[in-house]
């Protein structure tokens, strides 16, 4: 039975490329590959030649190329997954070959390399750890204002991918939803030749973006939602421990209630509503 092994390739500096991944090109009889043109394109920057079958294996196709794969687990020892750039299944097709190759039960070896995820993370600035990877958000303005309302609370680190054309609406939403002054870097054309980061408020970055044409491929990193930084009126308190009151919950359990939600220490929401007979 061949192995499955999921190869990372570098996501814009050729020179990232490990001796692994060379070597495994070099010796692999059959290559599943997200676009044909650019694995060898690939190869002729590395210097190396392949003696592979290679196949299409992206999005449009991964289903119907499953068969053809798990054939080829079976014909040869080594059988290549790679995608234009970083690791296969990380926002990229792969998924359903690693399932595949799993429930079939043929092993599966990794190839780490260079990720676009983890690079813009330590460039951004912000805290790396604890982190949500979200990749690609709906593109629908909708669908999109709301994905990002969901997260508006999320506490972790947030990186996103998105492309060019839609970077200044993203940002827009982003400000709209976790507001203006939160913290944000915008990655672009992360290790080539014109890598650019740009760091600020969400405001900031917003109108960066609209004083220059989008160009490139880029990661968003955005802030966690930090519950000391929001500040509640007193009488914002008092109205939603009222309300849960009227809603047949005790006193007791209200106030601790609301002091969770809104990440303020109980004894001071007790002190308020003491304050407020």
């Amino acid at each position: 039975m061949g192995t499955l092994v999921v190869a990372a390739a570098p996501i814009g500096n050729i020179g990232d490329a490990t001796d692994r991944l060379k070597d495994a090109i070099t010796k692999t009889k059959f290559v599943a590959a997200e676009d044909s043109r650019k694995f060898t394109r690939l190869c002729r920057d590395l210097g190396i030649e392949y003696h592979a079958k290679v196949i299409s294996f992206f999005e449009g196709n991964e289903r119907e190329r499953l068969e053809e794969l798990e054939r080829a687990l079976f014909e040869n020892e080594i059988v290549l997954l790679i995608t234009d750039s970083g690791m296969p299944a990380v926002s990229d097709p792969g998924y359903r070959a690693i399932s595949l190759a799993l429930e079939k039960g043929f092993p599966i070896q990794v190839l780490p390399g260079a990720s676009a995820v983890t690079t813009a993370l330590v460039l951004s600035g912000l805290p790396t750890d604890r982190f949500a990877f979200e990749g690609f958000l709906p593109r629908t303005e909708i669908a999109r204002d709301r994905a990002l309302a969901e997260l508006a609370e999320e506490e972790r680190t947030m990186i996103f991918f998105e492309a060019p054309h839609r970077v200044s609406a993203f940002l827009k939403s982003a400000e709209q939803a976790m507001g203006e002054n939160r913290r944000a870097a915008v990655c672009r054309e992360l290790t080539k030749t014109y890598e650019e980061v740009q760091r600020g408020s969400l405001a900031e970055l917003h109108k960066w973006s609209t004083s220059k044409e989008m160009l490139g491929e880029f990661t968003i990193v955005i802030a966690g939602f930090l519950r000391r930084d929001v500040t509640h009126s007193e009488d914002e308190i008092v109205g939603l421990v009222k309300r849960l009151e009227q809603a047949g919950i005790s006193r007791k359990e209200a106030i601790s209630t609301v002091a969770k939600d809104l990440g303020v220490p109980k004894r001071n929401v007790f002190d308020i509503m003491v304050s407020h007979k």
